[in-house]
């Protein structure tokens, strides 16, 4: 392509300062990213860095602790606050590029076009600078197939790096990263070797004993010191997390939240949706390779195929899940990246440089709107801007992550009005308006509302 470097490390750079510079303009958003920002300002607040927490003496068990222990170190790096939350998985998402780009420049793919593409991909530049386990996932993934690809290529070393990869995967969501991996290389491997000799290749080309003592040394140790600490941990994660909740619709087991039911399938239609505009682009850019090929035969480079499995590993994985998110195609779009660079030619360049003008601004829209209407609407930070923390604080009937979040664990759910007689001081009753309506019907209390949110009201009771 004809753009000079420079123009397109300025492109980049855009695009990344653009996500850097959003992390502290809006609030966190119930339910994910609350709720794990919780866990991690109650892990800076109890010192307890083994067992992220649900709630205050809590166990959380749903997932390993790096992303807990990312957004923590922000808060003890940075203090409170959202882009202390959040600059934790922004680097990540950095990180995650520089790996693709640094791949793509050793087989001749642009690595400041990878990185454009992969920067530009709706969900990759959401997740980079939002609270959850995904970005950490993805980073793992990259480092394991780049790594496992290098040393099948003849760098032997790389093959350690790939299970370092596997290890940070296991300590961000969990054995899935394992599985995610094998879905993308296993057919890799089989298309170049055979189905059998692949296992036998895959043995003798990489460091399969040591690399796996390396990446059980990194995560085991975690995994012990966990059950140790609250007994029925593995039993809860590894069956509960990893079998019962992709296998059994509508998952009753969930101590966190409640399962997802969609329909099998659903995952390909979100991968479409996540890749946006490149899973809209990339169909055009095969069409033209393929038009202007001399030869109309499907003939594919060792590197191709790689791509190709590693792209939709997690929609193979979730085809006949129903419990799934958009976000769960994540781990994929670096394939994404370099497979789209690696189609731009110089004939691109009109449409492209159009592109580059034009993203910035749509996605500085969808920030905007992000920050005037999701953020508002999911979350209570509001109703504690103004607040006075030493006032207790009690929702009606439900209290969301944000209203945890935001004050700082204070704010409890009322158990019954009884609790409110023993109280000498004034308090604050929050809630939906329909809630807090019918508790005043029902219990003649002097309130005035003082906060409100488009979701729930927030009354001084005195």
């Amino acid at each position: 392509m004809g753009l000079k470097k420079t123009h397109l490390l300025a492109i980049l750079a855009i695009f990344l300062l653009m996500r850097l510079l959003s992390l502290g303009l809006y609030p966190l958003m119930d339910t994910t990213e609350a709720r794990y920002g919780e866990m991690a300002r109650l892990m800076v607040e109890t010192g307890n860095w083994l067992t992220p927490q649900f709630d205050y003496n809590v166990p959380f068990w749903g997932k390993p602790p790096l992303f807990t222990w990312m957004s923590a170190l922000g808060i003890k790096l940075f203090g409170q606050s959202e882009f202390a939350l959040r600059f934790p998985h922004w680097l990540a998402g950095l990180v995650t590029i520089g790996l693709a780009m640094m791949f793509a420049s050793y087989h001749r793919i642009s690595p400041l076009l990878t990185g454009i593409v992969l920067a530009t991909c709706g969900m990759f530049f959401i997740s980079s600078g939002a609270v959850m386990t995904d970005m950490a996932l993805t980073l793992s993934i990259t480092i394991t197939i780049l790594s496992f690809y290098l040393c099948w290529n003849g760098k032997k070393a790389w093959g350690y790096a790939g299970f370092v990869g596997l290890g940070i995967g296991l300590l961000a969501k969990g054995p899935v990263a394992i599985v995610l991996a094998a879905i993308a290389f296993y057919p890799f491997l089989a298309v170049q070797h055979g189905p059998f000799k692949a296992f036998v290749v895959f043995w003798k080309r990489f460091p399969v004993i040591t690399g796996t003592l390396l990446m059980l040394g990194i995560s085991l140790p975690w995994y012990l010191m966990a059950e140790k600490a609250t007994p029925g941990f593995l039993d809860y994660f590894i069956i509960g997390e990893h079998w019962k909740r992709f296998t059994l619709p509508g998952w009753e087991g969930d101590l966190y939240g409640s399962a997802h039911d969609r329909p099998r399938g659903m995952i390909w239609l979100f991968g479409l949706f996540s890749a946006l505009p490149w899973s809209l682009i990339l169909p055009m850019l095969l069409w033209k390779k393929w038009k202007s090929s001399t030869e109309k035969t499907i003939s594919l480079p060792p590197l191709a195929y790689m791509l190709l499995f590693w792209l939709i590993s997690p929609m193979v994985l979730f085809t006949f899940s129903g419990n799934i998110l958009p976000t769960y195609v994540l781990p994929g779009l670096p394939a994404l990246g370099l497979i789209c660079a690696g189609l731009l030619t110089q004939k691109d360049e009109k449409w492209f440089t159009i592109f580059c003008k034009v993203m910035p601004v749509v996605m500085l829209i969808g920030l905007v709107v992000v920050m005037f209407t999701a953020a508002t609407t999911n979350s209570d930070k509001i109703l504690f801007e103004t607040a006075d923390k030493s006032v207790p604080a009690f929702y009606i009937r439900k209290r969301p992550f944000s209203g945890q979040f935001y004050s700082n664990g204070k704010a409890i759910v009322l158990k019954n009005s009884e609790q409110l007689n023993e109280l000498d001081s004034p308090y604050y009753l929050l809630g939906k308006k329909k809630d807090l309506d019918k508790f005043f019907e029902k219990n003649k209390v002097d309130c005035r509302i003082v906060a409100e949110s488009p979701k729930r009201q927030r009354y001084l009771c005195e």
